[in-house]
Formats: structure tokens, C-alpha cells, sequence
């Protein structure tokens, strides 16, 4: 008899979900992880300390209330890395104690160190003594997450030329930057670090940034970063990185050269499998250090699972979870449901932005038709009160049925916001409702309201012509 029912490796949001729904089963179910990374990487150097960053950023700075009080306005005028990270370390100690409370309330076992497959059913624990302990399970999901992807190229050495990682430790807020990569990761560094009054370089060998959001958010947001003195070198390919005494040069295939006091690679994410000894359970990863799954998160071994950003794409803390649920759900025998196509994507860039469903490209290149309804920030008492002047709502809506194809938001609170439109969307509403609807006012959701009159007198006025 195995001595679990689930052994899941890794703790992170993918990790935690799965062993707290099979727990919940009646399964008995073990976690392995670090005891410095409980909660993950998530937790620990990716989405909750970065976001806790710019809410730190956002509030020293004061950057949010210079429409109202002038440009100069600032809480602290100088900010110091201890300012910052005071806020972050409060924030992932809480985290980390919810999360361990939450394991230990389940009954949930967690062993401290690393784990290492010895067949595809057994996994060698080494301890943080460096002892070694085997433990069996029926199930095992794996969950290690993922690491910045470092160039082979690169001599990274954590204070002058850094990855998204080791940002967070930075000795002190740099006067310039380089930013190589125009990813979600690279543009929310880039636009912190600017906010801070860092002089910041973005690197991107692509033609844009951002290409899965809407254009006229992205050129919003360009807009933005440019005011805060962000230049963008698109098009271009790094073909090395000299470190020096007083920081480090940048030097582009073009032959440009980019002095900065650091540089910093967002070069996507590397799979941690590396140490897993995938070969012994059956198992392989690809290039990238990703496993293969199929629609109920199963590898090719069927009783072992994969979840979160170990299998790749859309590699999101929120799908993690519900990847982590239903794997679970699977393995006990229970009723799995669909998770639903539509997924709001969130990217904490200062202004922030978050969308569901299709762009306007996406739209255009697959012919569907549709119209435009905008409700603007400055147009709403909300935005004039908290000082967003600039924000904005889109809503894509099709004039055959009225339903909404698409919802953008740029601005304060759009990734709160846009769960609104999600949820119209995924109920199959019409642009309708959103008209009929009474909203709290003043709020910035009345912008569905606005958006939504705005589409409905467009469409009125094909009606008219069409007549």
C-alpha cells in the first residue's frame, strides 16, 4: 500500500489547490517543497512580492495623485529599497502562514526538501540535512513551476546584470535601466522602475510589446511610459552585455551601446524539472523544461499529473488553481468540469491593463464583424475624484446578437473591473444588459454603462442606414 493517495511536488497556487481538493476528498495527501519556498515561486519572487511592489511604488511616489496635485507632488521623496521591500516581506510572511495553516488545517503532510523521481510512483525525498527518505503515492502531480530563462550568454551575477528573480534584491534603486524583453514581466519593471525615477531602456527584437492586447491599449500605455522618460528600442537584439565598475553596457547587433547602472533579462521561463528525474517515472520535458498534458492535466504516465506553469501556456497563478483542482478531481474519481475558454488576462503595469476575450485584430482577421463602445475615466465622476483622467473601457460588441466579443480596460482597477464583463460574457448577456443595469455612482464599473450607450448608439445608427 502506497504510503499517499496524492504526493504532489511543489507548493505553489497549482500545488496548493490540488492537495487541498483531494484532502478535502477524505485522500491522504503530502506536499513536498523547500521550506524557504512554501507558497512557491508565486509567492516568493513572482506575482504576489512584484504586485506588492507596485502598490509600494504607486503609494511612495505618489505618481496617481499628480493630475490633483501637481507634478511635483511625491509621499517620500527618497525612496529607498528598504522603503519598498518592508512592504513586500510583510506581505509574503502573512501569505506563507495562511498557506501553511491552510495545509496543516486539511491535514495536509508537508515535508521539507527537494523531490526526485525513483519510478514512476515513488519519489526520493532529500531533507534539508541532506538525508534521503522515500515516499510512494498512487497519484503524484507535479507542480515545481518555473525560472527565469538565462542566456547562455550572459554572465549574471545578481546586482549588475540581473533576472526577474533577483530584481527584487537590488541594493538600491538604480538611475538607469536596461530592460531586455518587452514581455508582461519586463513592461511591469520597466514601468515601476520609471515611476521610481529610474531611467529606463527597453530592448525588444520583436516589432511591439504586448501584441496579445488591444493596440490602442498598448499605444496608451506607451504614451504613458515614454512620460515617465521610458525609451523603447524595438527591433533590436542584444549581442552583449559588459559588466563594468560603475554598471554595465549594453551593446545591440546594431551597434547602439546602452550604459545603464543595471541591466535586467525577462527572456521568459524556464521549466524546473532539471532535478526531477523524469526518465526514471517515464516522463520528458521539452527544451523549455515543460511536460506534456492532456485535457485533465494527466503526462503520458496516467496516474501522474501536471499543473501550472510546469505545462506551459497560459502560465497564470488564477489557472494554476483551477488546473490544480481538477487534476485532483480527476485522480479521486470525482466530475471534472470544462474551465471555461474565457480567461481574464491581467498585466500589473502602471497604468494597469486586463482583457477578456478577442481583440479588434483578432476580430478583423477572423471577419467577424463588430462595433466599438468606449467609456473614458475622465468622463466619470470615480475617475475625476481618484485622479485617472486617463483611463478607459472598450467594449467589442456584434451586431448580429448584441453580445460582447470582447472587454478592455485600461486604468485603475482594471483587473478588477473586467470580471464584470467576463461574467456578462460568459453568461451569454447582450450589450443590453449592461444599458438596463443601474450601477453604483459615483464608481468606475459605471463605465460599462457609458460603454455599453456608446455601442448601442453606433449600432442604433447602422440600424438607420441599413433602414
Amino acid at each position: 500500500m502506497p504510503d499517499f493517495d496524492m504526493l504532489v511536488l511543489g507548493s505553489g497556487p497549482g500545488g496548493q489547490k490540488a492537495a487541498i481538493a483531494a484532502a478535502k476528498l477524505g485522500r491522504r495527501v503530502a506536499v513536498v517543497d523547500r521550506p524557504d519556498m512554501v507558497g512557491g515561486v508565486s509567492l516568493h519572487t513572482g506575482t504576489i512580492p512584484s504586485k506588492t511592489l507596485r502598490e509600494a511604488v504607486l503609494y511612495l511616489t505618489g505618481l496617481t495623485q499628480r493630475d490633483l496635485y501637481g507634478q511635483s507632488y511625491r509621499l517620500k521623496e527618497n525612496i529607498t529599497v528598504a522603503d519598498l521591500t518592508a512592504r513586500t516581506q510583510h506581505v509574503v510572511g502573512r501569505e506563507t502562514d495562511v498557506i501553511r495553516a491552510q495545509l496543516t488545517r486539511n491535514q495536509v503532510a508537508l515535508f521539507a526538501g527537494t523531490g526526485r523521481f525513483v519510478d514512476d510512483r515513488t519519489v526520493a525525498l532529500r531533507e534539508t540535512g541532506g538525508q534521503e527518505r522515500l515516499i510512494s503515492a498512487e497519484h503524484i502531480v507535479i507542480a515545481t513551476g518555473t525560472r527565469p530563462a538565462r542566456p547562455d550568454s550572459v554572465e549574471f551575477d545578481g546586482r549588475t546584470i540581473l533576472d526577474s528573480d533577483n530584481v527584487l534584491t537590488v541594493e538600491r534603486v538604480p538611475q538607469s535601466m536596461v530592460i531586455v524583453g518587452a514581455g508582461v514581466i519586463g513592461m511591469e519593471y520597466a514601468s515601476m522602475f520609471a515611476a521610481l525615477g529610474s531611467k529606463v531602456t527597453v530592448v525588444e527584437k520583436r516589432a511591439g510589446m504586448l501584441d496579445m492586447c488591444d493596440v490602442e491599449v498598448i499605444e496608451s500605455l506607451k504614451y504613458h511610459l515614454r512620460d515617465l522618460a521610458v525609451t523603447f528600442r524595438f527591433g533590436e537584439t542584444v549581442a552583449a552585455v559588459e559588466r563594468h565598475a560603475r554598471g554595465a553596457l549594453t551593446v545591440l547587433e546594431s551597434g547602439k551601446k546602452i550604459p545603464a547602472d543595471v541591466v535586467m533579462y525577462s527572456a521568459g521561463r524556464q521549466g524546473l524539472t532539471d532535478g526531477l528525474d523524469l526518465d526514471k517515472a517515464g516522463l520528458a520535458a521539452d527544451r523549455r523544461g515543460r511536460i506534456e498534458v492532456d485535457e485533465y492535466y494527466r503526462t503520458p504516465v496516467p496516474h501522474i499529473y501536471a499543473v501550472g506553469d510546469v505545462i506551459g501556456f497560459p502560465a497564470l497563478a488564477a489557472t494554476a488553481m483551477e488546473q490544480g483542482r481538477a487534476a485532483a478531481y480527476h485522480a479521486c474519481g470525482e466530475p471534472v468540469g470544462q474551465m471555461d475558454h474565457l480567461q481574464p488576462i491581467g498585466i500589473y503595469t502602471i497604468p494597469e491593463i486586463s482583457f477578456v476575450g478577442r481583440t479588434e485584430d483578432q476580430l478583423t482577421e477572423d471577419s467577424v464583424p463588430f462595433e466599438v463602445g468606449i467609456a473614458r475615466y475622465r468622463e466619470l465622476a470615480r475617475g475625476q475624484i481618484i485622479g485617472d483622467a486617463h483611463g478607459m473601457l472598450k467594449l467589442l460588441v456584434s451586431p448580429r446578437d448584441r453580445t460582447l466579443l470582447g472587454v478592455h480596460c485600461f486604468g485603475t482597477g482594471a483587473t478588477e473591473l473586467i470580471h464584470i464583463g467576463q461574467s456578462v460574457m460568459g453568461c451569454g448577456g447582450t450589450v443590453d444588459y449592461l444599458v438596463n443595469a443601474v450601477f453604483n455612482y459615483p464608481t468606475l464599473a459605471e463605465s460599462y454603462k457609458v460603454a455599453a450607450l456608446d455601442a448601442t448608439n453606433r449600432l442604433r445608427q447602422l440600424d438607420r442606414i441599413g433602414d
